[in-house]
């Protein structure tokens, strides 16, 4: 559900929504700037991109591909001048960056 402007909350389909992340993915434009054009936020965006994306890999949508996604997460800060970063990317598999 997304607040509208009036402050009242808008449920949209999963149909509703695989319209809006179409647009999403064909605007070329940057999530921020998408979900402030549409009235959306970024975390529903990510959120139903990674649902339609997991249920076309079920094959549960149709005759879609699945289609590799990005989750920007942002600036990554660190207090003070150390960063350590671990990433379980699975089957055991983990990506461990240090920056001191």
């Amino acid at each position: 559900m997304e607040q509208n402007g009036k402050g009242k909350w808008v449920r949209r389909s999963e149909r509703e929504w695989r319209a809006i992340v179409s647009r999403f993915e064909r605007s070329g434009l940057e999530v921020e700037a998408f979900c402030q054009r549409e009235g959306v936020s970024a975390a529903s965006i990510y959120r139903w991109r990674r649902m339609l994306g997991e249920s076309v890999a079920e094959g549960a949508i149709g005759r879609q591909e699945a289609v590799p996604t990005f989750v920007d997460l942002g600036a990554l800060r660190a207090r003070g001048r150390a960063l350590e970063l671990k990433l379980e990317l699975g089957e055991g598999v983990v990506l461990h960056l240090v920056r001191s």
